[in-house]
């Protein structure tokens, strides 16, 4: 099956491209994360989107997996860092999905992520012939709305828009992040801990500026939260037992006066 969609026409020798079926004998690239930093960063990412309860059974997210698009006949494949797409088809329960072509397979990608490294043809290349940059891939081949590049190192956030079919630099607020329109969230830095791992992480806020809680955090959370209920009913139960002692030693003083405290009542 072969779906045809217009091509990009931003330069005279545009490329032509077609969203086709992957061959099951296709050999996917498995190259290695060149850091171990990338999987940690993508994976908390996904995780504070989980644990807030904004990731549906139709999406679909992933890292370092195949993004598939058949360019002048010929099938080019990258694995960003970190995507999401908004609905996808759902596949047989014995299929295991291998990889994902934009529009055959469901919506198109609607956000990238790339953490920076110093590959050559690497996240800002716009290489326009084979292989191609990741910059042009995205913008010209994909066209992905939004575009993320990330430097943990620095730390330096950069997010670029889709405007008439060019990416656009988008700037941040004052506290240094910038809002994700397809997510509706706020995307910015965290320096801290998770997992072991302190480090400049890459972390959500929602509209109000409320910090997205990895589920560690959420965990430790309602172990706080319990354990200071916990704390409220020992208090509570000291109290009672103060106050029947206060009750047994006036009965005790009233009964050696000759007095029933039964008859007071």
């Amino acid at each position: 099956m072969v779906l045809q969609v217009p091509s990009v026409t931003a330069a005279p020798l545009a490329p032509i491209v077609t969203w086709e079926s992957l061959p099951a004998d296709f050999v996917l690239p498995d190259d290695p994360v060149e850091n171990i930093q990338q999987p940690l960063l993508a994976a908390a990412l996904t995780d504070a989107l989980g644990a807030a309860g904004r990731i549906q059974s139709q999406m679909l997210i992933g890292s370092n997996f195949g993004l598939v698009a058949t360019v002048n006949k010929k099938i080019v494949v990258k694995a960003p860092d970190w995507f999401y797409v908004p609905q996808v088809h759902p596949v047989a329960d014995d299929t295991i999905r291998r990889s994902y072509t934009p529009y055959l397979e469901g919506d198109p990608v609607a956000v990238v992520m790339e953490f920076l490294s110093q590959e050559e043809g690497g996240e800002l290349s716009v290489r326009s012939t084979p292989p191609y940059g990741k910059l042009y891939f995205y913008e010209q081949i994909l066209q992905v709305p939004t575009y993320v590049t990330y430097d943990p190192y620095e730390p330096s956030l950069e997010v670029r828009c889709l405007q008439n079919q060019c990416y656009t630099l988008q700037a941040a607020d004052a506290e240094g992040r910038v809002w994700i329109p397809e997510l509706e969230l706020w995307l910015g830095i965290w320096y801290g801990e998770r997992l072991g791992q302190t480090m400049n992480w890459l972390r959500w806020w929602d509209r109000s500026g409320n910090l997205l809680l990895w589920s560690a955090e959420q965990a430790e959370q309602e172990r706080q939260r319990a354990e200071q209920e916990r704390q409220r009913a020992e208090q509570e139960r000291q109290r009672a037992e103060q106050e029947r002692q206060r009750a047994e030693i006036l009965a005790t003083k009233l009964r050696e006066l000759g007095i029933d405290p039964d008859q007071l009542v």
